[in-house]
């Protein structure tokens, strides 16, 4: 199939997937959602665990953005240092923006958690974008879906404080990059070597929302970490796999 053809089912996939959410009623954040497994304060932090298993996002961050800023990611493209330097920044704000919102749950706090989280998505993709099928078109992409995701947050939360929240936008910056990348890596061949890199960027964050999803479980069987304090340290280690990626992979 002609690379023209690849690309336009990357794009029938996005308009589908558009039409598909949109023409879903308005999601509202569940209050539920703010009521972890486990609330245990130590050293006059709430919520301890949940706030300190962020901690990694933090030094991953500053390991990348140090990385990146020294010019020594030598398994990246030059073309799109922008975009490592940007996804590493979301993940070293996504560990502070998590740890406040831990702290004090709640859709205000929740805010600044999902903010920087849409720097890391939408950067992260732009650099496959740019690795597998272009530069020239990742380095259109990246401001406007930059400005996509952080708009996606802005419009949940007014809707919130509006009385009608509305998460559509931002769960289609969260999930369908998920879908993309995959369909991007099975079609497109990089310039780089190295393809688990990615693939284990994408298990890892599959797995984390598994852990999220079963919190209260997996607290009751482990004892000592809930399933959520869980999903902070392999959506974390999905991150180190990146600065791995951008330390060892070569042109091929």
């Amino acid at each position: 199939m002609p690379t023209d053809n690849h690309l336009k089912l990357i794009l029938t996939i996005i308009v589908i997937a558009i039409i598909a959410v949109f023409s879903l009623d308005p999601i509202a954040q569940e209050p539920d959602y703010h009521h972890f497994a486990d609330q245990r304060r130590l050293i006059n932090i709430a919520n301890f665990f949940n706030v300190l298993s962020n901690l990694p996002f933090v030094i991953i961050g500053i390991l990348g953005m140090r990385l990146v800023g020294l010019r020594q990611a030598s398994g990246g493209l030059v073309e799109l240092q922008s975009m490592y330097l940007t996804f590493f920044v979301g993940v070293f704000l996504t560990g502070f923006g998590s740890a406040y919102y831990h702290y004090q749950p709640g859709n205000q706090s929740l805010f600044w958690d999902r903010l920087p989280m849409t720097l890391a998505f939408m950067s992260l993709f732009c650099a496959v974008v740019g690795e597998y099928i272009s530069t020239q078109l990742a380095s259109k992409l990246f401001i406007p879906l930059l400005i996509t995701g952080v708009t996606s947050v802005i419009y949940w939360y007014l809707t919130e404080l509006n009385g009608h929240g509305d998460l559509r936008a931002y769960a289609l910056v969260q999930f369908l990059p998920l879908v993309l990348i995959p369909l991007i890596l099975w079609q497109f061949d990089s310039r780089l070597n190295g393809d688990n890199y990615i693939w284990g960027i994408i298990g890892a964050y599959g797995i984390s929302k598994l852990m999220e999803l079963f919190d209260t479980q997996l607290y009751s069987i482990f004892g000592l970490l809930s399933g959520h304090s869980l999903k902070h340290l392999i959506a974390a280690f999905g991150t180190l796999i990146f600065y791995w990626a951008l330390q060892q992979r070569r042109l091929s």
